[in-house]
């Protein structure tokens, strides 16, 4: 049963389990969530050489995995609900793992078709876990502190997601660059060993990463993890609404996240093919994305020691709108390095964001919390569909140029940091 007071969760606890231990291995999950995640900004580029794409059709692969958010987040709620969170997580670590696998067969037949569908099932089962751990850390405390609390989650995602393009990059990108060249000048049997070639390169570290998958999931099964009051309203506080649709402040919050995490996926994700755009060999522009995470993972340790205590969640979801909006617009207007570092610095921006628009979306939801959690994880969608649009800009004018659909969504965030979050129907 939540503390109407204080917001604290209410846990089964097995004999001697402390309230650490779920926060560490919450943690695991988010340094999971990162790693597969942002594993997309290498696997553009790359599979860009190995299939042979062109125009959108790399900015699919953030397409395939954040769609499955959207379509899945409902779903994941009623099996979490049905089986609790603990085998929730356990069964989406296992559903990853498959997406995971489905790499092999793909790189083994250089069929992008496949790579896409292995990038659904794991954002199926990302689905499955981010709908378990998000609510679950967020009400593990006061909320005037929730967003303290997702940034140290942010740290163990942001420490993931500046190693997996680095790490990645270094195993799949080592002197594509020469291949490229070669590419268009050997004959049709020759490219194709080099593209089978390079292809094959996935398959060691996503076997890795699939046995890796499995033991995290073992260790959360055996973990004696504790589960929620299922039947007790899970929320801040107890409400007399009838429906999800009597909390504009969360619908407002749910189109505010499918706009911040499209803008995120865009910094994260384009940064490698924008840097060779401006003329950066991709030896050099596959460690950019890592520098883009780097400044997150800062921004969530401000976050950790300023939030509440020097500055409240809405203040800080404002600032870090106006900080984007100024990024954005000199990445825009400058070029070369100076311009990538500022897209870099988009993720030092954007690291307060999510922390402080999911515990401002759910405040107050009584026991509607869980649904709403679920609309939040739906907006992950934004990753899907916004990338999409910017590779059809950058196709038809520029990927610089592209960069101007920014603007408008940090404004949405802006607003909602001001006002958005405010607004509420009255219950008398």
């Amino acid at each position: 049963m939540t503390n109407t007071v204080t917001g604290e969760l209410s846990l089964k606890q097995s004999s001697g389990f402390k309230l650490k231990n779920p926060i560490i291995i919450i943690g695991i999950l988010f340094f999971v969530f990162g790693f597969i995640t942002w594993l997309g900004s290498v696997l553009i580029p790359y599979l860009k050489i190995v299939c042979q794409l062109n125009g959108t059709e790399p900015y699919y692969v953030a397409f395939s995995l954040y769609i499955s958010y959207a379509i899945m987040a409902i779903p994941s709620a009623w099996v979490l609900k049905k089986i609790g969170f603990k085998n929730g997580m356990f069964i989406g670590l296992l559903i990853v793992a498959a997406g995971t696998l489905l790499f092999i067969p793909a790189a083994k037949l250089r069929l992008y078709g496949l790579f896409l569908a292995g990038l659904y099932v794991q954002g199926t089962g990302l689905a499955i876990l981010q709908t378990a751990a998000n609510p679950y850390i967020t009400i593990l405390g006061p909320p005037e502190s929730a967003a303290r609390r997702v940034s140290m989650m942010g740290v163990c995602n942001g420490i993931a997601s500046s190693l997996s393009p680095i790490i990645l990059g270094a195993l799949i990108l080592n002197d594509t660059d020469s291949i490229k060249n070669k590419l268009s000048s050997v004959p049709v049997s020759e490219k194709n060993i080099l593209l089978d070639d390079l292809a094959s390169r996935v398959v060691g570290p996503y076997l890795v990463m699939m046995v890796v998958l499995i033991a995290v999931a073992l260790l959360v099964k055996f973990s004696g993890l504790p589960e929620t009051h299922e039947e007790e309203d899970a929320g801040f506080v107890h409400t007399k609404k009838t429906g999800i649709l009597g909390f504009p402040h969360l619908l407002i919050g749910v189109f505010t996240l499918f706009l911040y995490v499209g803008v995120e996926v865009i910094a994260g994700d384009t940064i490698i093919n924008y840097g060779s755009f401006q003329g950066i060999s991709l030896s050099t522009a596959k460690f950019f994305t890592s520098a883009t995470q780097v400044n997150m993972l800062i921004g969530y340790i401000i976050g950790i020691i300023c939030i509440p205590k020097y500055i409240s969640q809405e203040k800080a979801l404002r600032y870090s709108a106006i900080l984007a909006i100024i990024f954005a617009l000199i990445a825009i207007f400058t070029k070369g390095y100076l311009s990538i570092t500022f897209i870099a610095l988009l993720g030092l921006a954007n690291s307060l964001m999510w922390p402080s628009i999911w515990p401002l979306a759910i405040a107050g939801l009584g026991r509607f919390t869980k649904l709403g959690s679920s609309f939040l994880i739906m907006a992950i969608g934004g990753g899907a569909i916004l990338p999409l649009l910017y590779g059809h800009l950058a196709t038809k004018f520029n990927p610089q140029q592209a960069y101007w659909m920014v603007i408008p969504c940090y404004l949405a965030v802006f607003y909602y940091a001001v006002w958005g979050h405010k607004i509420r129907i009255s219950e008398v």
